[in-house]
């Protein structure tokens, strides 16, 4: 049996590579476009394909799930005559494909459609909720980060070259734990230690900076978690480097050596999964928000689900899909422009 020296295996790795690489330069110079502009084109050609799933998604909703929305949001005492007087005003009276080519000139004109049980146009329940959600997603992943970031670069350098064993096994368990809990346990511990039982801090409501504490906290805990063990896991890769070797015996001090040689070399991956996690938050505060009653989007998707109020659930479901897919685009374009190589050889 033949085997292929690995000095072989390694030289046509890197000839697929760059012949892959050159296919790649070759359609972009045919088509005029610069690989940033062609990295581009194609990460916005994503974005419009699975927002229009989502779209698409999101209106049969109203076909698939069972029960009368305009029945539903009236009541069972409404007269019949009432009951179709107002499907006829929100249009729901009219043949699925027309409906479905109704909801999409109103997205492109920005018209969300008018909430059935609210009786008020999406668009402006949604900005007025908005905010909410997004401050509570932001300040959680600035948490997650702030923490994340010195816990996995210590946890990394407690544990290189195998030292501190019983530490280790310690943090990677106390991590895996606080990944795999659920965030609306981790809110009603939260709520049933500091509020109930100490009484610092409110358990619900929205309007105060102690208002937030709690449910930042809850959203917060189990993506830092995941963040340290990211960063442990870089960090413990680059500590093992020839370059850091050589900073450790040039004598540099070792807060030098962390964060100006080691911690730009993590930023990567960090990014990557900062970005995942970020989209994330904004779709976790669902949970959050009806645990803690805070009037923002989440909430509101809940009770509109409840009360089968579907064109506020389709606005709702419409923003969070751009939200994902915007901060998935900016971390694409963001981690191009840290290492090129990533746009170049992507075909």
């Amino acid at each position: 049996m033949t085997t292929t020296p690995p000095l072989a295996t390694a030289e046509v790795a890197d000839t697929s590579t760059a012949a892959l690489a050159a296919r790649v330069e070759e359609r972009r110079l045919r088509r005029g476009l610069s690989p940033r502009t062609a990295f581009l084109f194609r990460r916005l050609g994503r974005l419009v394909i699975s927002l229009a799933v989502v779209i698409v998604a999101s209106f049969l909703l109203m076909y698939l799930v069972p029960g009368d929305p305009v029945r539903a949001a009236l009541g069972n005492s409404a007269t019949p005559q009432l009951v179709e007087a107002t499907r006829a005003q929100l249009g729901l009276d009219r043949p699925m494909w027309e409906q479905f080519f109704r909801f999409i000139g109103g997205l492109l004109t920005g018209d969300l459609g008018t909430s059935v049980r609210l009786q008020r146009p999406v668009g402006d329940v949604i900005a007025q909720r908005f905010p909410t959600t997004l401050l509570l997603a932001v300040l959680a992943f600035i948490i997650a980060v702030i923490g994340a970031l010195p816990a996995g670069i210590g946890a990394a350098v407690l544990a290189r070259s195998g030292r501190r064993r019983g530490l280790t096994m310690a943090v990677s368990a106390v991590l895996g734990i606080l990944i795999a809990v659920p965030s609306f346990l981790v809110a009603v511990g939260l709520i049933s230690l500091f509020a109930v039982r100490l009484g610092w801090l409110p358990a619900a409501g929205w309007g105060s900076p102690e208002d937030a504490v709690l449910p930042v906290i809850a959203l917060a805990i189990g993506p830092m978690a995941y963040l340290v063990r990211i960063v442990q896991v870089e960090m413990l890769a680059v500590l093992d480097t020839t370059y850091m070797t050589t900073a450790r015996a040039k004598r540099l001090p070792r807060r030098l050596i962390h964060l100006r040689h080691a911690l730009p070399n993590i930023v990567t991956a960090s990014l990557t999964v900062g970005g995942l996690i970020l989209a994330g938050l904004t779709a976790a505060t669902v949970l959050i928000e009806t645990v803690f009653s805070i009037p923002g989007l989440g909430t509101i998707m809940v009770s509109s689900v409840g009360a089968k109020d579907y064109p506020m659930v389709q606005g709702v479901v419409i923003v969070y899909a751009l939200i994902v897919l915007g901060v998935n685009l900016v971390v694409d374009l963001t981690l191009a422009t840290i290492d090129p190589r990533s746009s170049i050889t992507e075909g």
